[in-house]
């Protein structure tokens, strides 16, 4: 039968992304006030200002809108376009601009929040610990790895595991510092403190795989 004959998958009118951005930004504010059981899709839909079943519409249940919040603030501090190679751009600067979105994103308010939450939730709920790694760090994780592998591959570093090279620059990233953010210890590195540890990473990550 020619697939011109079958009913169309979706429905048909399109999806508003304006209201998928606000629902996106509701269940980021609930999730983080209230925790993942604690913000029902009820409750999301009214902070959004649409009804219930145009979240559904839009996010199939709970843990996929709460996948797609986690990787919508990736993307807000570490878009696609960072991990892109260009030739007339050295790949020290890449690393720096990555490096510094990195750091932002990791001590940002809402991400010390979401990593609280997900520490409560590690042993309630595995099943959501592995969905908000799949939806946050494993895509920063990926894409640094695969620009690592161009760069390799363009000569312009030399790195043998670059899955390994990836974990290692995150790693260095977050440092100590934050983890005493996250316990509460101190407040986030800010201005030059941040901007003096994050070239201080990327010289090291340098250093170390320079051609």
């Amino acid at each position: 039968m020619s697939n011109n004959l079958l009913p169309p998958s979706g429905p048909g009118r399109p999806k508003d992304p304006a209201k998928r951005k606000a629902i996106l930004e509701a269940a980021k504010t609930l999730f983080l006030r209230y925790g993942y059981d604690g913000s029902s899709m009820d409750a999301i839909a009214a902070e959004a200002g649409v009804s219930k079943l145009t979240v559904y519409s839009h996010f199939t249940d709970k843990e996929t809108l709460f996948s797609a919040a986690v990787k919508a603030k990736c993307v807000e501090q570490l878009p696609e376009l960072l991990f892109e190679l260009p030739d007339d751009i050295p790949i020290e600067t890449v690393l720096l601009n990555i490096g510094r979105g990195f750091h932002a994103l990791i001590n940002s308010c809402e991400s010390v929040e979401l990593h609280r939450v997900m520490v409560n939730q590690a042993t309630l709920n595995p099943k959501l610990s592995q969905m908000f790694f799949a939806a946050g760090p494993q895509q920063v994780l990926d894409g640094m790895e695969n620009l690592l592998r161009r760069a390799d591959a363009a000569g312009k570093l030399r790195v043998e595991e670059p899955h390994r090279a990836a974990d290692h620059f995150f790693s260095l990233i977050k440092g100590s510092a934050n983890f005493r953010l996250l316990i509460g210890c101190c407040g986030p590195q800010e201005g030059e403190e941040a901007e003096r540890h994050v070239q201080d990473v990327v010289a090291m990550f340098m250093r170390a795989y320079k051609p």
